[in-house]
């Protein structure tokens, strides 16, 4: 899990660290949110989960205060990172995700570590980690008009966002359906990954990239290649959010266009 967050830190990293200082400047699909801002929310989330891992009375505080402020905090915090220079910018996610790497492989077997929701392992820390890069970087490849080829990382956003189901439901005050559902996705290597009962009524089939797409909300429902069978899975695949807080935004129909090679 934690080579598949450096590898997908590692191809953003190469990705922002080889365009000039102007691209920083360059707005990304997030409203208001730059490629400098991208990054800077990286960090901050990154320093956010150091000091979960290594001190949690110090984060127990840190977290109150972004209660205050619940909606302001994250973009504060993308804000205060994105005035930096690019290359210091740059410099300090770095220095910062290792330093989390370090953390969490010398993390004792069953630990846990508190978080903005329930607390976390290890484990769920590195996918939540790699999740949030993904989507960011999409973002980030989309300001700079580049395609990204997808790899069976997506393993562990798909997964979150197959999880994350009911939580979809509960931040809407909308109540989950009882049964499981089936998702059976392509992965880009070809391999079909299956969630939930093969002989459930319900279910979701297409593309990893797609489902991945639409549980971060970096592409509309529209503009992808889903199929759902049945009415509470059709209902869900309007609702699917594979990250913690409020529903998002998400993207406008007809915004995303594929590009060459993409499923």
């Amino acid at each position: 899990m934690l080579d598949d967050l450096r590898a997908e830190s590692g191809e953003l990293d190469r990705l922002v660290g080889d365009t000039g200082e102007g691209s920083w400047a360059l707005d990304t699909p997030a409203p208001g949110w730059t490629v400098a801002h991208q990054i800077a929310h990286l960090a901050w989330t990154d320093r956010a989960a150091l000091l979960a891992a290594t001190d949690p009375d110090a984060f127990a505080a840190h977290a109150a205060d972004a209660l205050k402020a619940a909606g302001t905090f994250v973009d504060d915090g993308a804000r205060e990172g994105a005035a930096l220079p690019p290359s210091a910018l740059l410099a300090q996610w770095r220095a910062g995700r290792e330093e989390l790497q370090r953390v969490l492989r010398a993390a004792p077997a069953g630990a846990r570590f508190p978080w903005y929701g329930p607390p976390m392992s290890a484990a769920s820390v590195a996918t939540a980690r790699l999740m949030e890069t993904w989507a960011h970087a999409q973002d980030v490849a989309d300001a700079l008009g580049v395609r990204r080829v997808p790899t069976d990382r997506l393993r562990h956003v798909a997964r979150i966002g197959v999880r994350a189901r009911d939580y979809a439901y509960f931040v809407r005050g909308l109540s989950a359906p009882e049964e499981e559902f089936r998702v059976e996705l392509t992965a880009p290597s070809g391999a079909v990954w299956t969630y939930g009962p093969a002989d459930a009524a319900q279910r979701v089939t297409g593309p990893a990239l797609d489902f991945c797409l639409l549980a971060t909300q970096r592409a509309h429902r529209a503009d992808l290649a889903l199929r759902a069978d049945g009415p509470d899975a059709d209902r869900w695949l309007d609702i699917a959010q594979a990250f913690a807080g409020p529903p998002g935004r998400g993207r406008e129909a007809g915004a995303r266009q594929p590009k060459a090679g993409e499923a």
